[in-house]
């Protein structure tokens, strides 16, 4: 039997993918759950595995190739005998597989029906629920009932996309697939980005993967109605507190996170995001931290619960999040799970900025430099003091102007009077 292994779904934004290496030459024999390519999805390279024993007989997408998720990349043939035919005219089995193929795999595509039916319990054998291990694992991740998902697969097991479904249903059409290209032999390793093309006076360099998810992004942010709102820091004690810690480790930007997670935990509005149904409120507070890539494109590692951990752990999971996301090793759950978004460009001198809201949540806070500045006190004197602005952006379906003013009012008193509460 052949087996077509098709481009995996790695997030819930993910439409296409790239690859960027196969990790296995045609011939090879292959076993199931073995890692057999490498995949550059919207937000990182991940490893793909296949889900069925047998020869890797064609190489649909060779490295450097893109193609639509759920689209056929490779054929895993059972026996010798069936990879031999296949390579004989690899178009001919293609062909043949179904329009919408039901295997194993995680690469099952989105259906048009962008609300995916529940079923009150998922087809199963002798009582058990059938589900990929990278599906059981995005549930455990976002909270999610197994026996309360419909499942895409075959025999109703439950795939990756499909838990995907529930935690964030997508609101685009499924891309129709282009025709496939089959090398007469596949690269051994990962090609070079495309060349700039030359058009009059300039040139153009298509965009990478991560770049044409970013636009898709901030597209669709355009159409939810925002307001902003500044507010000014004063960070004398804040900056003292960083310089009394930095040599252990802490970073700046962990600091800034803790005070925001901390901040929402009395104003969980703002950790809220819109839905159609209503205004959905999310157990934890997951803070995303907008970071650039070398190559393009901007990435936002998620900080979990903030609030929940002391400034040295928290500082050293920063750090690592950072180090793998400028490698493109995170998993989806770690770069897609935010709730409240920081972008600090206070590091670049930026005095002051509006950020675009992602899509999914309710606000984003975009922070400046810390300037020092001739102010007025209370009592009429006059003293020079560091201040930071910082702009919050905000969804109005789900945030009016007094929640926002609240929450940065309550902000600025944390890091200018209670900046001890940021180690513990």
């Amino acid at each position: 039997m052949i087996h077509p292994f098709e481009m995996p779904v790695l997030s819930s934004t993910m439409t296409e993918g790239k690859v960027v290496a196969w990790l296995k030459q045609v011939g090879d024999f292959v076993k199931a759950n073995e890692n057999i390519a490498v995949v550059e999805s919207d937000k990182s390279d991940m490893e793909a595995e296949c889900f069925h024993d047998g020869y890797l007989a064609a190489i649909l997408v060779p490295a450097g190739g893109q193609a639509p998720t759920g689209q056929p990349i490779a054929l895993i043939a059972e026996t010798v005998e069936e990879m031999q035919q296949v390579q004989q005219n690899p178009q001919q089995y293609l062909a043949q597989l179904p329009t919408q193929p039901q295997t194993a795999t995680e690469t099952a595509k989105p259906p048009v029906n962008p609300e995916p039916e529940l079923a009150t319990a998922t087809p199963a054998t002798n009582g058990r629920v059938i589900a990929s291990p990278r599906a059981k694992k995005l549930a455990q991740t976002y909270h999610l009932d197994l026996t309360q998902i419909k499942g895409s697969g075959p025999y109703g097991r439950i795939v990756a996309e499909d838990v995907l479904q529930i935690a964030s249903p997508p609101s685009r059409p499924t891309p129709s697939a282009p025709a496939v290209v089959i090398p007469a032999s596949p690269p051994a390793a990962p090609a070079s980005p495309p060349p700039a093309t030359v058009t009059g006076s300039g040139t153009i360099t298509p965009l990478n993967t991560l770049q044409q998810a970013v636009v898709r992004n901030m597209v669709a942010s355009l159409a939810v109605p925002v307001f902003r709102v500044t507010y000014a820091i004063t960070t004398n004690a804040l900056d003292t507190l960083y310089q009394q810690i930095k040599g252990k480790g802490v970073t700046m930007t962990a600091l800034l996170a803790k005070a925001i997670a901390l901040t929402l935990t009395k104003h969980p509005l703002l950790n809220s995001r819109y839905t159609d149904p209503g205004i959905q409120q999310p157990e934890g507070i997951h803070v995303a931290v907008a970071v650039a890539m070398e190559d393009g494109g901007l990435v936002t590692p998620v900080l979990a619960n903030p609030h929940q951990q002391d400034i040295y752990s928290l500082s050293r999971s920063w750090q690592d999040l950072v180090k793998r996301a400028k490698a493109k090793q995170l998993q989806p759950h770690e770069y897609n799970s935010g709730t409240f978004t920081l972008s600090n460009l206070g590091m670049f001198g930026v005095e002051q900025f509006d950020a675009i809201l992602p899509p999914n949540q309710g606000a984003i806070l975009a922070v400046g430099a810390a300037q020092p500045e001739v102010m007025a006190l209370a009592d009429g004197c006059i003293a020079v003091r560091r201040r930071m602005r910082v702009t919050l952006t905000c969804d109005h379906r789900v945030i009016y102007g007094a929640q926002a003013a609240a929450f940065l009012q309550d902000l600025a008193k944390l890091m200018e009077a209670e900046t001890q509460s940021l180690v513990l």
